[in-house]
């Protein structure tokens, strides 16, 4: 019979899924998003939650109450083909071509880079993403231990120097954020310019990347039903969204701070190294830097982790789990070093194209029960999207690419005709085209 979870064991889940998720882009966002928002702030940061924490806890739900391991055994959904392209696509996307190299060169950019001339930054690069990969390949060659290297010891650890900044901005106030206007959309439309900015930290496909870690670690605890382990995963899981909402609302209400005494900055990153410096001059610059660092650490260590073991379970090599994370570790050390600007130029469409194709799959299982989780509602709205996703790849490519194909520029602006492409939700006509014509062969399919 399966055991039932303390209360400790629920917060050490949490803070283990807090910690994989708060990267350095969470850092960053709210806390501009607060600078450009002013003393409209509130409405900003209920609307960045909307999305920013709400997507997030779909794509938690969707696994639990879908009973499945993960992406993997979720894609299955609609199809063992597309369970292959799209769980492949989304973890190599986020991984090793993407996101766990960026992890050190934003490390290294915010809290290395500014102690080093420019003639040695290529050198310093090198040795502080090899340290850092190091300890990454460290942490993820031990899985088991994932919830004590992140939930025990990273995470406390980066939420205590996050709240020695974030203090000295809530009780050291540098102004009245009630005299800073806002700019650009968020004078009028600041709610859903937070629910935008929330939508584009694709918070929502980590969700389905974590997925396999708090599945593996729930069940390392000792549960082992599959409706035990659905509860726990959306039990941790609010807990972990909770966190999240009162993070980013503090960092916006430091970001409208900033605003009160310094020009607008180009991006967060230099918004939060001056609220650094403002408070405890260089000491802050160092505070600041330990504080990226170890947001970006734990989140690679996660990504490593859940690459590794997904790409394991659908290919097993005899090398393993290890022989998985050693290669993602080193190839994200060589990108982070060589090509990182390139990658990012080719992944942004990617991931453009990834996210109608994972908010769809979400919504399709926390709704399956409903229609008896019948596949030609997911084949048909998953196909439809599919198509919706090639536009949105499309529009997310250079510039140039539509001047050499005019079929590819009729194409796109057909699509962003379509109703919510304002708002970047053009995919949503299509899916819901998808599910009328897979309700409809599903009643012929019964008849």
């Amino acid at each position: 019979m399966d055991r039932k979870l303390t209360k400790k064991e629920y917060i050490i889940l949490a803070s283990m899924m807090f910690g994989l998720f708060f990267g350095a882009g969470n850092l960053i966002f709210p806390i501009h998003m607060g600078e450009l928002a002013g003393r409209n702030f509130l409405p900003a940061v209920i609307g960045f939650c909307i999305t920013g924490v709400g997507l997030p806890l779909l794509g938690i739900t969707a696994i639990g109450i879908t009973k499945s391991n993960g992406l993997f055994d979720l894609s299955h959904l609609v199809s063992k083909k597309f369970a292959y392209f799209f769980t492949c696509a989304l973890y190599l996307t986020i991984g090793p071509l993407f996101a766990i190299p960026r992890t050190a060169t934003v490390s290294f950019q915010v809290g290395v880079a500014s102690f080093v001339p420019k003639s040695n930054q290529s050198l310093a690069l090198f040795i502080f993403s090899l340290l850092f990969f190091a300890f990454v390949l460290y942490f993820s060659l031990k899985p088991s231990g994932i919830m004590t290297w992140v939930g025990i010891i990273l995470n406390p650890a980066f939420l205590i120097f996050l709240g020695i900044l974030i203090a000295a901005a809530v009780f050291n106030p540098m102004g009245n954020i009630s005299q800073v206007a806002p700019q650009g959309q968020y004078a009028t439309k600041s709610l859903m310019t937070g629910v935008l900015d929330g939508y584009n930290t694709m918070d929502a496909l980590a969700a389905l990347a974590f997925g396999i870690i708090l599945v593996n670690s729930i069940k390392k605890l000792g549960v082992e039903q599959p409706e035990k382990i659905s509860a726990i995963t959306v039990k941790s899981g609010l807990l972990t969204v909770a966190a999240m909402a009162g993070i980013y609302a503090l960092l916006t209400y430091a970001g409208a701070q900033v605003a009160t005494a310094y020009p607008t900055a180009p991006d967060g990153g230099i918004t939060f190294y001056t609220m650094a410096r403002h408070y405890f001059g260089l000491a802050g610059a160092v505070i600041l830097g330990i504080t990226i660092t170890l947001a970006c650490l734990k989140t690679s260590i996660g990504l490593v982790t859940s690459c590794a073991e997904t790409f394991q379970n659908i290919f097993p090599t005899k090398f393993g789990y290890k022989g998985y994370a050693i290669v993602f570790s080193i190839f994200s050390f060589a990108i982070a070093n060589i090509g990182l600007s390139q990658i990012i130029s080719i992944s942004i469409p990617v991931l453009m194209f990834l996210y109608p194709l994972t908010i769809v799959l979400i919504i399709l299982a926390l709704c399956g029960r409903y229609f008896n989780y019948n596949k030609n509602i997911f084949v048909w709205c998953m196909r439809t999207t599919l198509l919706a996703s090639v536009c949105e790849f499309l529009i997310a490519l250079p510039k140039s690419f539509f001047t050499s194909f005019s079929l590819v520029k009729s194409l796109t602006h057909l699509y962003t005709s379509l109703p919510l492409a304002s708002y970047g939700m053009a995919w949503v006509i299509p899916s819901l085209i998808g599910v009328v014509i897979g309700i409809i062969f599903m009643i012929l399919e019964n008849h």
